[in-house]
């Protein structure tokens, strides 16, 4: 049996983030990962994330921006880029860009709202339906180097373990304090305190986690898709020898399809736009039930988008993946501690900008350092599904 100050549970963006805090603040952290970290059955795998300010609201920006700081920080002591410059575009009629500029105006986010006609000739890959809102500040954020970055940093402490290959099957309370965690094969690891960061697997995981039933009676629904994206050639590489083209990421919204696009990364040659619709996914009880299809009519609809919105690009994808989203029902994180577990997950679809400082909002929970917005609490998300 291993002992451990804190058992970090999940190796993905925030897993990592919780352990590279708590090793970082000189405390003893094993992190168990059921098969390898950023793998490609969970939400932190790949080299493209989108990493923006636009929130329509002045929460999750204002989060960003403390976000942006620790990534700084991360690129700084890794000496990696982890984030590349891109730029982004947000429009659409459910976009509302005029009341976005508001609201990062308030926050000291730079950024401009263009005319259509003048967002076509700036951007003319893109055929806009409306006012844009553009901020130079967005990037594409490289998934798995980060989450390599945290955990080699965290390592590098003489703090922490990651144990691979370690599926956790219970979590049980110790009489004398503390928790025993076992894995499917029989192993344990002991700790003083549990952080659980599973994602897609939380739903599987949470009657197991021994979590007070009260606690888990104002847990919110939590839901998982599927998603599917798609890579689509440019018609116009990268110039000067940068991967990245002079393509900003984008979220476009608007009645019947929402759809969000970045250039791809590495695990897609650089050749071209990933694009998606945002919870277009089916609906799985679980992580456990994913099968890593792509749906026929999802193509269809992905290749039709692009011809109407995105003259830049060869409306034939060239490359194809699935992703896992664990969604609240308002999109809200669910951030919370309960008699020594701390979970962070259900980051629905838009966690992996803030990872840093998910990672620091649990090492706060999990040593009483600090709190968390109240936004983020169980018993928040209790009250408003009973409006």
């Amino acid at each position: 049996m291993s002992p451990s100050e804190y058992i970090v549970v999940g190796a993905g963006l925030a897993g990592a983030a919780a352990a590279w805090q708590l090793a970082d603040r000189g405390h003893a952290v094993t992190v168990v990962e059921r098969t390898a970290p950023a793998n490609g059955e969970g939400s932190s795998h790949g080299s493209a994330r989108i990493f923006r300010y636009a929130y329509p609201s002045a929460l999750y920006v204002g989060l960003v921006v403390r976000a942006r700081s620790l990534w700084d920080e991360l690129e700084q002591r890794a000496a990696a880029r982890l984030i590349a410059p891109t730029g982004a575009v947000d429009f659409g009629e459910l976009r509302d860009p005029a009341e976005l500029a508001r609201i990062l105006e308030s926050a000291g986010v730079e950024h401009e709202i263009l005319r259509r006609d003048e967002a076509r000739a700036r951007f003319p890959q893109f055929a806009f339906d409306t006012d844009v809102l553009y901020h130079p500040g967005s990037g594409v954020l490289d998934a798995q180097r980060s989450v390599e970055a945290m955990l080699d940093l965290a390592r590098s402490t003489g703090n922490a373990t990651v144990r691979t290959d370690w599926d956790v099957a219970s979590l049980s309370r110790v009489p004398t304090g503390g928790f025993v965690a076992r894995s499917a094969t029989g192993e344990t690891v002991t700790g003083a305190k549990v952080v659980v960061a599973a994602g897609g697997w939380l739903p599987h995981l949470l009657g197991d986690l021994s979590l007070p039933s009260r606690f888990l009676a104002s847990f919110p629904r939590l839901e998982v898709r599927q998603e599917q994206a798609f890579h689509l050639p440019w018609r116009e590489a990268g110039e000067g020898g940068d991967p990245f083209p002079a393509w900003p990421t984008f979220i476009h919204k608007r009645a019947g399809f929402q759809s969000y696009g970045l250039p791809g990364g590495r695990d897609a040659g650089f050749r071209g736009q990933k694009m998606a619709q945002f919870n277009g996914g089916r609906v799985l009880p679980s992580a456990l039930d994913q099968d890593g299809r792509i749906e026929p009519g999802m193509r269809e609809r992905i290749v039709a988008y692009a011809k109407e919105f995105l003259p830049g690009v060869v409306p034939e994808p060239y490359a194809e993946t699935t992703c896992l989203f664990t969604s609240t029902a308002n999109e809200d994180f669910v951030i919370d501690e309960a008699d020594g577990v701390v979970v962070v997950s259900a980051c629905s679809g838009h966690g992996g900008k803030f990872a840093p400082l998910l990672g620091r909002f649990a090492a706060d929970l999990a040593t009483g350092a600090g709190t968390v917005p109240a936004e983020f609490r169980a018993a928040r998300h209790a009250a408003e599904a009973a409006r």
